[in-house]
């Protein structure tokens, strides 16, 4: 395996349950560095550049961000948030993306089968992997992910009436050549949102709970947020929110150590959830 940050078992996620009636899922796809070694093989990267595309590609400590939130909200009852953790880096499968992704990101090699690197090197043997090899990774990893992540929603929806799905990413300080639409504005901590998913007022809670590091921005560098298909653009019910980190503000760049930045970024996170989880009490 590479990568040690996450343990790994047959199972590429876990799901960490919290209060009974909370809405709340912290998701986090994007923190793991860990390729297993029958998926290591398809990759044409030796060790020392698959390292080094790993610090780039993964979004570092932001499960460790998700589970000090998660413990500053455990002393309110009703505000400790479930967490939603991919185990497997992003190189394995991407779980955010859709297996039929929009044709731009499959032409930058960035599907939910990576075939390029985040500076646009060959990561496998082809630019597109054959049907056969992508289809079992899917098989393999991403739709048991995305069903285990549909089931979640599912469970908050059944325990409470609705849930709240906020996914919590890191960004580089610098655009990486991947990013097809980083020419925008890279603000310290960058809201994604849904017009369909994403209520008002969450993104306003959003807004005022990270302020303090130095502004916000909205879907810039990048947008959107996730929601299970099963719900997507469908059910109300579902909020969702992105919350991406701008990684100097609490790491080393690009896949170092976390800095003190990381406690202040859990304390609003947490501070965020529990606001979500006093209006459902109210």
């Amino acid at each position: 395996m590479y990568g040690t940050s996450v343990p790994y078992s047959s199972v590429p996620y876990s799901l960490v349950p919290g209060a009974p009636a909370s809405p709340v899922i912290l998701h986090v796809p994007h923190s793991a560095r860990t390729v297993p070694a029958d998926v290591r093989t398809g990759i044409v990267l030796d060790d020392a550049a698959l390292e080094g595309e790993l610090d780039h590609i993964t979004d570092s400590h932001t499960a460790r961000i998700a589970a000090q939130a998660a413990a500053r909200c455990a002393a309110r009852p009703a505000a400790e948030p479930w967490r939603f953790v991919n185990q497997l880096s992003r190189l394995v499968v991407d779980p955010e993306r859709f297996p039929d992704e929009r044709e731009e990101m499959r032409a930058a090699g960035m599907g939910a089968v990576y075939t390029r690197t985040t500076h646009g090197e060959p990561l496998r043997p082809h630019d597109v992997p054959g049907a056969a090899v992508e289809q079992q990774l899917l098989d393999r990893y991403f739709h048991p992910y995305a069903a285990a992540m549909t089931d979640a929603v599912t469970q908050r929806l059944a325990a409470v009436g609705r849930a709240v799905v906020i996914d919590v990413h890191s960004y580089p300080t610098d655009r990486l050549p991947y990013e097809l639409h980083g020419d925008g504005p890279r603000p310290p901590v960058c809201l994604g949102s849904d017009a369909f998913h994403t209520p008002p007022g969450l993104l306003a809670h959003a807004e005022k709970t990270f302020t303090g590091f130095g502004g916000t921005g909205i879907n810039s560098p990048f947008a959107g947020t996730y929601v299970p298909l099963k719900y997507y653009g469908t059910d109300r019910r579902v909020s969702a929110l992105m919350i991406e980190i701008r990684r100097d503000v609490y790491m080393t760049e690009p896949g170092g150590p976390a800095g003190a930045g990381l406690a202040q970024v859990a304390a609003a996170l947490a501070e965020l959830v529990e606001t979500v989880a006093g209006e459902l009490e109210a």
